[in-house]
């Protein structure tokens, strides 16, 4: 008989504990549902000039502009290759040296079927 009691006493417990935690937090205040971020307090309305303004150096800026426009020559020069030829070379470096076209290609190729 004790151990009934404990048992069901234990299941009680175990059943009620997640419903519990659940309704435990209650400091947020949503715009809409779902959409209840708030800043922690004492963080500025505006972010420049502020301690937590990033003041990101242009050159590091301009270094992610340098890989793109490397990638879109070496991605033009695949494709000129792959137009004159119909095989796809994926390595740069082991195209044909006048794979290279003045006019940019158009990245608008299909692959063959």
């Amino acid at each position: 008989m004790k151990n009934g009691k404990m048992g069901l006493l234990l299941l009680a417990a175990l059943i009620g504990a997640p419903t519990a935690c659940a309704f435990a937090y209650d400091g947020t205040n949503c715009k809409a549902p779902g959409n209840c971020w708030e800043p922690k307090p004492g963080f500025p309305d505006k972010i420049a000039g502020s301690k937590y303004d990033p003041k990101h150096d242009p050159a590091e800026l301009a270094k992610q502009q340098t890989s793109i426009q490397g990638m879109e020559e070496r991605n033009r020069r695949r494709v000129a290759n792959f137009k004159k030829t119909g095989k796809w070379i994926y390595e740069v470096d082991k195209l044909p040296a006048d794979s290279s076209a003045d006019k940019p290609a158009s990245m608008d190729w299909t692959p063959p079927k």
